[in-house]
């Protein structure tokens, strides 16, 4: 099995590929599409999408055409929620990914444009991909989930909430399992699905993304607390300037940081689950995603 950071190397020029044909054929305004493909070239971890991909690898099958899409449509909503996020009525921020937030350049009615059109022309890519019909319904409606009311948009709703009061940390773990954790969710669920696997794995697989999806939030959450703008790309010190409540927040430096390493431990423990279900499962690269999050 490839290493992860090999498999990234691959991986992300087809990812990119795809968002940015997509768009330049898709996108009927120029202004809009180069407000959209602003922030798609911003670049970033491609976390998620990598995470369907890795999960079709593990499975030891061969990434499609569509696979590619189904990553892309993904990454382009995450891309929507950081050019929202970031808007005055919500962060306010003004760097992302070490350059201008989008509304820096293009003005706050042009950002919030691009990233409804990121949103809608996500589900379009995944509408007019080769799916098998059944399955392209099912992860329509299990990304529409993960996107929405009842996933990140909800988490988003929380977060800002959480501005104004204190939260508990079963409140805190609730918010960031719909804003971070329903994407991250949706991605083990895609690979799982694309990689024709039965009920019992695809749930496990949903387990494992419970753990990664708040290994990730607490990791991040450290490093706001702890890292420079120039290492994050990005303002530090934004979730104290809120007065959001985070991991280290409520428990400490030292307790976020046991906290992370209980999540990834806990993931280990549910790669090995999969293992034992699944004679086709190899967890090389999932484990090394868990690794990577390891402070």
């Amino acid at each position: 099995m490839e290493a992860f950071n090999d498999f990234r190397k691959q991986s992300l020029p087809l990812i990119e590929k795809e968002m940015e044909n997509f768009i330049n054929e898709y996108t009927a305004n120029d202004q809009l599409k180069k407000a959209m493909l602003y922030s798609i070239h911003a670049g970033g971890k491609r976390f998620r999408p990598l995470l369907v991909l890795a999960t079709i690898r593990s499975f030891n099958k061969d990434v499609q055409i569509h696979d590619y899409q189904v990553a892309a449509a993904l990454e382009m909503i995450h891309t929507y929620s950081l050019i929202h996020d970031d808007l005055p009525a919500m962060d306010d921020d003004d760097l992302r990914r070490g350059k201008p937030t989008n509304h820096k350049v293009f003005g706050e009615a042009h950002a919030i444009l691009a990233g409804d059109g990121l949103l809608t022309a996500a589900f379009q890519l995944v509408a007019i991909s080769q799916i098998e019909a059944n399955q392209k319904i099912l992860l329509i409606q299990l990304l529409s989930k993960a996107a929405g009311t009842q996933g990140m948009v909800a988490g988003q709703a929380g977060d800002l909430q959480g501005e104004e009061r204190s939260l508990s940390l079963s409140e805190l773990a609730d918010v960031h399992e719909k804003k971070t954790g329903a994407l991250i969710e949706f991605a083990l669920l895609a690979g799982g699905i694309l990689a024709e696997q039965p009920e019992e794995v695809v749930d496990l697989l949903g387990v494992f993304a419970k753990h990664l999806g708040l290994a990730f939030q607490i990791k991040d959450d450290l490093l706001d607390a702890t890292s420079s703008e120039e290492e994050l790309g990005k303002q530090v010190g934004r979730d104290e300037a809120l007065n959001k409540s985070t991991y280290p927040s409520l428990l400490g430096l030292d307790g976020a940081k046991e906290a992370l390493k209980e999540q990834l431990s806990m993931g280990s423990d549910t790669l090995e689950k999969i293992k034992q279900t699944s004679l086709a499962f190899q967890s090389e690269l999932l484990q090394e995603l868990l690794e990577q999050l390891q402070l």
